[in-house]
């Protein structure tokens, strides 16, 4: 059974998660990882989500403030061993559930286009593409999405 817990950027199954998460990403980003990995900080993150299966920790996802009806969605992960179980969308409408219980109205995200997977699972989950945002706005390899909530 999946469980979902809501936690901030100190939980010690969501450090090491986002770990896996930066491995991949390293390969995937290639020669501009350390430009994304800039912005890809967890201590800032106080909006945090934790997935367990069979009390295993398998997914995570975060969401910081992005202007005053909005969030960011951020550190988006599921192990590859659990993938195509629904988790990530179970993950992604817990965090669009809770800033909605925060009175945001929209929710924004990056991703590279080489994750190919992100890029469908967005699109999958309602999300639109829409033009690049701040530090992206220049990255050849950033796709930016929204959904209203």
């Amino acid at each position: 059974m999946i469980k979902i817990i809501r936690t901030d950027s100190k939980n010690s199954d969501f450090s090491g998660l986002v770990k896996e998460l930066d491995a991949y990403l390293k390969i995937t980003d290639g020669d501009e990882h350390e430009f994304y990995n800039q912005f890809n900080g967890i201590t800032v993150l106080e909006y945090v989500v934790v997935a367990y299966l069979n009390d295993e920790p398998v997914g995570c996802g975060a969401f910081k403030r992005f202007g005053d009806s909005s969030v960011e969605i951020k550190r988006m992960y599921t192990m590859p061993k659990t993938r195509g179980q629904g988790i990530a969308t179970k993950i992604l409408n817990h965090l669009e559930n809770w800033a909605k219980e925060l009175n945001y109205s929209s929710c924004v995200l990056e991703t590279g286009i080489r994750q190919k997977e992100a890029v469908q699972f967005y699109k999958k989950n309602k999300y639109t593409i829409i033009p690049k945002y701040g530090q992206y706005v220049n990255m050849d390899n950033s796709l930016c999405f929204e959904k209203l909530i």
